[in-house]
Parts: C-alpha cells; sequence; structure tokens
C-alpha cells in the first residue's frame, strides 16, 4: 500500500471512530444504553484500524524507509490523537448520563 493510501486510511477510520464516539454519546444522553454500548465497541474497531495504519508506516520509517512529513500526513496523525482523546472523554461522559439516568 502507498504512502497516501496509508493516510488516508488513518484518516478516514480515525473519523468513522470519532463519529461513532459523538453517536454513543448521543444515545447514552438519550437512555439508549445499549445502542451506546454497541457504538462504543464499533468505534473502538475503527481506532485499532487507524492504530495499526500508523504502526505499519512507523514500521516502514524505523527500517529505513523515508516518511516525508506532509500536511497530509499530519492531519491523519491529528485525526488519530483526537479521535483517541475522544474515546476516553466519551467512555466519561457516557458513564455520567448513565448515572444521571438511573438517579
Amino acid at each position: 500500500m502507498n504512502l497516501e493510501k496509508m493516510i488516508f486510511s488513518i484518516i478516514s477510520y480515525s473519523g468513522d471512530a470519532k463519529n461513532l464516539f459523538m453517536q454513543a454519546i448521543k444515545y447514552a444522553k438519550s437512555n439508549q444504553n445499549e445502542k451506546a454500548r454497541v457504538c462504543l465497541e464499533e468505534a473502538d474497531e475503527k481506532l485499532i484500524k487507524a492504530h495499526l495504519k500508523q504502526t505499519e508506516l512507523i514500521k516502514l520509517e524505523s527500517n529505513g524507509e523515508e516518511i516525508e512529513n506532509s500536511i497530509l500526513l499530519t492531519h491523519g496523525q491529528d485525526h488519530l490523537m483526537t479521535a483517541s482523546l475522544l474515546k476516553d472523554l466519551a467512555k466519561e461522559i457516557i458513564n455520567l448520563h448513565q448515572k444521571i439516568n438511573n438517579d
């Protein structure tokens, strides 16, 4: 797989994960906890795929292949980092909504 396709995979998987994390929060807010759980699981799967693509890039560079730092690569890394942060926040927000809804 060429570099550009790998980067677009990171962007795509990370973007999908972010959308699913946000959808999970919305479901939890409306007390649809099973749907929230399913969204979290799907988001985790997307995030894992994005991390695997990132790991491929790291392996290429560690094996001596020069990976040019481009706006596109930076954009991909930004999406991945944001999705990773949103994962943690989504879990906390969902837990809060569940606690509020159960009280």
